[in-house]
């Protein structure tokens, strides 16, 4: 008597991380990181100098005080007051903007017109085969209808 031996840990681990899912998402996880980096960048050295052209200082240095007076020492560090950091939260939001218009244009949108395009093409040709069957289909009732034609205005012999 053969006893079915069940998958062990290692075994099921393996097959979790060899699923095509885990490794695509694995895979956008590393480009994500990657790419936030980039829109870090272009928010530190581009958007926030041009806010500063605008105002005196880049965006993560406006704030507000909530109980005044808000003092900081030399290394930002807030001694006195409750400051609101509110060009902290601005240019975070604009690099979530950035990064999501981004994503949608240039990997969303694309993808999704070249999906439409596929199904597109492939209902068209189903759509052709469809016609062909269809005609295939009449042509062979045609034949079945002059078979038994002949058959019954020929003469049967016994």
């Amino acid at each position: 008597m053969s006893e079915k031996k069940e998958p062990g840990v290692w075994e099921g681990f393996k097959a979790f991380l060899m699923r095509g899912n885990v490794v695509d998402l694995a895979v956008a996880v590393v480009i994500g990181a990657a790419f936030t980096n980039i829109v870090n960048s272009v928010v530190k050295g581009v958007i926030n100098p041009l806010v500063g052209a605008f105002g005196t200082k880049d965006l993560d240095h406006y704030s507000s005080c909530l109980k005044s007076p808000c003092q900081m020492n030399g290394a930002g560090e807030v001694t006195k007051g409750i400051p609101i950091m509110w060009g902290s939260v601005l240019s975070a939001v604009l690099s979530f903007v950035i990064t999501a218009a981004v994503v949608y244009f240039l990997m969303v949108l694309p993808m999704a017109k070249y999906l439409a395009r596929v199904a597109a093409r492939r209902a068209e040709k189903e759509g052709t085969k469809e016609v062909m069957e269809l005609t295939e289909l009449e042509v062979l009732k045609e034949i079945r209808d002059a078979l038994v034609a002949q058959r019954g205005s020929g003469h049967r012999e016994e």
